[in-house]
């Protein structure tokens, strides 16, 4: 049975290993060479885990995708919106993965003190589009060839949602 859970740092090589795995595709990521779990290791201990939390989706203690929460512009003014990271492992992409974790962040968000998300995709990622729009996201702006993914000028997709509600349901 599948279960989403809180990242733990057993997990971060298997995080690292999803990741990596978007590269080639050139995708989902503006990394263009594989990372090292030891680079991430200061990425994971030092985030503020209580209201930027990574999460996993896990079956039979296998990792099969993450999400993680990130500071949005890193200004006390900007702390109630959050950037979305979301990848799943490749072999268990088109399984409804995203979606679980996606809407599942949408629900523990308000609990967090966030108000609103935010999705940085690059155009040419119309599997993402396509998941974020279902969650009913907007295109909040457009940054047209910020990226250059094998020679070729990409464009940046900003998409964003405000969460409705109000602060006394919590």
């Amino acid at each position: 049975m599948e279960k989403i859970r809180s990242a733990t740092i057993e997990d971060l090589e298997e995080i690292v290993n999803i990741y990596n795995a978007s590269i080639p595709s050139r995708l989902a990521t503006g990394d263009l060479e594989k990372i090292q779990v030891e680079s991430r290791l200061k990425w994971f201990q030092e985030r503020d885990h209580k209201h930027y939390p990574i999460w996993v989706m896990e079956k039979d203690n296998q990792v099969l995708g993450w999400i993680s929460l990130q500071h949005f512009y890193g200004r006390p003014a900007y702390k109630s919106t959050a950037e979305i990271s979301l990848y799943i492992a490749e072999n268990h992409r088109g399984q409804g993965i995203g979606k679980k974790l996606l809407g599942y962040v949408i629900e523990e968000s308000p609990k967090l003190g966030l108000t609103n998300l935010l999705g940085f995709i690059f155009a040419h990622n119309q599997p993402s589009l396509n998941l974020f729009k279902k969650y009913n996201f907007q295109q909040w702006g457009y940054l047209p060839k910020v990226a250059q993914l094998d020679n070729i000028e990409r464009d940046l997709i900003i998409m964003g949602l405000h969460l409705d509600y109000k602060k006394d349901k919590i």
